[in-house]
Formats: C-alpha cells, sequence, structure tokens
C-alpha cells in the first residue's frame, strides 16, 4: 500500500499544476479532486487523456494526459507515487528548457 506521502507529493504537485491553469480549469479541477466527485473524475479523466492523445488538434493539448492521469490517482492508489515523481520531472525539465 502506497504511503501518505506518495498522496501529499501527488497533492502538491496538483496545487502547483492548478495555480498554473486558468481560474474556470482550477476551480474545476479543484471540484474533480474532492472525494465527493469520484463518479464524474474517472471519465473526465479518461476524456482528458484521450484528447491529450490528439494534442495536435487547435484547443486540445498534450498538457490534457498528466492532468488526466492525476485525476485517475486519485482513485488508483498505486499511480501516486510514480505519478507524483513523473510530474515532479516533467517540472523540473520543463523549468530547464525555459532558461
Amino acid at each position: 500500500m502506497p504511503s501518505q506521502s506518495a498522496k501529499d507529493k501527488l497533492d502538491r504537485q496538483a496545487e502547483k499544476l492548478e495555480k498554473k491553469l486558468p481560474d474556470w480549469a482550477a476551480s474545476a479541477v479543484r471540484w474533480l479532486r474532492q472525494p465527493s466527485s469520484k463518479w464524474v473524475r474517472m471519465p473526465a479523466a479518461l476524456l482528458l487523456i484521450v484528447g491529450g492523445f490528439v494534442g495536435f488538434l487547435p484547443i486540445l493539448g498534450f498538457w490534457m494526459v498528466p492532468l488526466g492521469l492525476m485525476l485517475v490517482a486519485q482513485d488508483v492508489p498505486f499511480l501516486r507515487g510514480p505519478l507524483a515523481k513523473g510530474l515532479s520531472w516533467i517540472e523540473r525539465k520543463w523549468a530547464n528548457r525555459k532558461k
């Protein structure tokens, strides 16, 4: 069973991601992450992941894949640790690329 620290790390990554989103999207992600939104979260996560794979189209983007995976990890505990590490890695690489 994953440790609580994996959930904490994922929560921190989710909060960082929310700060980078427009207000309307950030509030939607916050709502989807709540335990009461479980039945909406999984279909939304799957739509984000699928939409991310066609990210070359207008409006849709590759940014949707990590967001969808983050939402899936809310309900699939063994994904939390690897996903938190992966998101952290992506964030570091993105910051280095911007420099």
